[in-house]
């Protein structure tokens, strides 16, 4: 298991970044987390994923975790990174 801390920086919401979440998420076989004020929502396995990250509330300046386990855990932490990097 891989844990990460991140925070948004971008003051124009969290619509975007979610979006880009979900869709990096879908290219690997572990099982991704995104976890904000002790609530935790998978990445992947619905069509509903990004408005399940949105109802999280995560607001621009804050703090959420990302936790992957899985056999690919590594990659997928990293592709993630470079994606909410260019965001």
């Amino acid at each position: 298991m891989v844990e990460k801390q991140f925070k948004i920086i971008t003051s124009t919401g969290f619509a975007r970044q979610a979006t880009a979440l979900v869709r990096v998420a879908c290219q690997f076989d572990s099982n991704i987390f995104i976890e904000y004020k002790n609530k935790s929502v998978r990445l992947k396995g619905s069509p509903q994923s990004i408005l399940d990250v949105m109802s999280l509330g995560i607001r621009p300046h804050t703090l959420f975790h990302i936790r992957i386990e899985g056999m690919d855990e590594h990659e997928a932490l990293q592709s993630l990174e470079d994606h909410l990097s260019k965001i």
